[in-house]
């Protein structure tokens, strides 16, 4: 464990008040400046993340400094997260009731704190206290740090993606299941 690492889990009300710190970090993290990762985009995309039921976020702060963090939500019946899914899915596979998948949005390190520890400890504080049967994120296909770290935490690779959003590149669809299920549509 990281000396003087502690981890919130915070509600949307609650991740209002570090809005600001939270935005910085993405910016930090995407510091190449393309339009997709924009101060502005993020903006509107975190505060429409943010008003969906049982959305959740866990932050890691170093001696204070918030140094990373994840946040999701589970998805509605009428979910336009499927938008963009390239064929062929498992049968069923984009079915959401509000209660079957928990979608993770960002997992967010700075740079200064990558290597660490501190994005398996946020994925796992947030994972393991979800109810939903499977939880599911997006990756891009050549973050190959993110997806060997993604393999190791369990994830298995389902399809590719491209959201309907401005400029959206192609992601890969990882799920995971709980260890006690074997299914993973």
């Amino acid at each position: 464990m990281i000396e003087g690492l502690q981890l919130r889990h915070h509600n949307a009300d609650e991740a209002r008040g570090i809005l600001d710190q939270l935005v910085d970090l993405y910016l930090a993290v995407y510091s190449d400046g393309d339009e997709f990762h924009s101060e502005d985009r993020y903006r509107r995309q975190l505060d429409l993340h943010m008003q969906r039921a049982g959305w959740e976020l866990v932050t890691a702060r170093v001696h204070g400094i918030l140094a990373g963090y994840i946040y999701g939500f589970p998805l509605p019946a009428q979910t336009r997260w499927w938008d963009g899914i390239h064929e062929p899915v498992p049968a069923g596979f984009t079915d959401e009731d509000g209660t079957r998948t928990f979608a993770i949005s960002e997992l967010l390190v700075h740079p200064a704190r990558r290597r660490q520890g501190i994005a398996a400890t946020l994925h796992t504080e947030l994972v393991a206290v979800r109810t939903e049967p499977r939880t599911i994120l997006l990756v891009r296909p050549e973050n190959a740090a993110a997806q060997r770290a993604y393999q190791s935490w369990g994830w298995t690779k389902v399809t590719e993606l491209q959201p309907n959003w401005e400029k959206a590149p192609i992601f890969d669809v990882l799920v995971r299941a709980p260890a006690h299920r074997s299914e993973l549509g």
